[in-house]
């Protein structure tokens, strides 16, 4: 048998289209990895809720991701399934559902997301007084932290393990946490986590400074892509759109056209997955070729856009690169 059957499967018949363009994005990620490239990860929408931690924890353990930038609930919903996934409820006919219906989930505590309901009180209480000890335990000490920093805490503590549903080395953030991987989470404090958060802060009982701010994670992206951006450089996978993509790309711009840094490389590949069609004034659904305009990608840049569920392609993708990337 075949030591790579997604890889064979999807070069037999994904030829044309969306299908073709999946493959030499995937292929062209295998090629930057081989040469000596890194490659960062941006993950939008609900795919933590997706369970893409199945995948994306392999990919991490293996090194084909060196830098991920994800949204505060990707950051916390990997690891709220992790903790609460027997308590999740699934609703295939979530098309049907009325005003009325969709009140009841709330009522019952379920947050849903497309066909899955999150658990309110076994997944976000869970962790909620686990977060809470870590941040007063680092004010206590006149420390500060960024978010995924507090979450690694909580997750290496093993404060967590008594609540886990799942294998472990199906959680991204684990993994992640085993090998302190770089995160950037910009936008934060609209999560969950970052709204329990602020009603502490309010209340009186934490202060805003103890995690660390938007800035900071800009500054410490800087200094991460400048000390990882020489020989091949760094590419940029995008798994849908919105301020896990936008944020984190216009590291390069930012550092070249407000620093003044001359010598600044541009990322050295992008492939954006995403569902948002090409369209007027969408960041989402621009093509690549737009970036080269805002100094984000050069003219040779390896440029793909797959237009189709991430949550489809994705898994296909990452299975091909763990396949044939050395």
């Amino acid at each position: 048998m075949s030591n790579r059957p997604i890889s064979d499967f999807i070069e037999k018949y994904f030829l044309h289209f969306n299908a073709a363009a999946l493959v030499d994005a995937s292929k062209g990620y295998v090629a930057h990895l081989n040469d000596g490239g890194k490659m960062m990860i941006t993950l939008a929408g609900a795919m933590s809720t997706a369970e893409m931690g199945k995948i994306l924890a392999e990919m991490i353990r293996q090194d084909k991701v060196q830098i991920i930038s994800c949204t505060g609930a990707n950051l916390e919903e990997d690891v709220m399934n992790l903790v609460a996934h027997s308590h999740y409820k699934r609703v295939p006919h979530y098309r049907d559902l009325t005003p009325e219906q969709e009140r009841e989930l709330l009522d019952a505590h379920y947050n849903r997301v497309t066909d899955t309901c999150i658990p309110e009180e076994e997944a976000f209480r869970r962790l909620q007084t686990h977060l809470e000890d870590v941040w007063h335990a680092a004010e206590e000490k006149g420390e500060r932290y960024f978010p995924h920093e507090f979450l690694y805490q909580v997750v290496n503590s093993g404060v967590l393990e008594q609540y886990y549903e799942i294998d472990p080395k199906d959680s991204w953030i684990v993994a992640a946490a085993e090998k302190n991987l770089p995160i950037v989470v910009p936008g934060w404090e609209d999560s969950t986590t970052g709204n329990i958060f602020t009603s502490n802060v309010i209340k009186g009982n934490l202060k805003a400074s103890t995690v660390k701010s938007g800035i900071e994670y800009m500054i410490y992206l800087t200094e991460w892509y400048r000390a990882n951006s020489g020989g091949k450089g760094v590419g940029f996978f995008q798994v849908g759109g919105g301020i896990a993509g936008d944020f984190p790309i216009c590291v390069v711009p930012m550092m070249y056209q407000d620093l003044e840094w001359e010598d600044v490389p541009f990322w050295s590949y992008f492939c954006q997955i995403s569902d948002s069609t090409t369209s007027y004034g969408s960041y989402s659904g621009a093509v690549p070729n737009e970036k080269i305009t805002w100094g984000k990608l050069d003219i040779d840049t390896p440029k793909f856009i797959v237009e189709s569920d991430a949550t489809i392609c994705v898994p296909l993708m990452f299975t091909y690169i763990l396949e044939n990337s050395k």
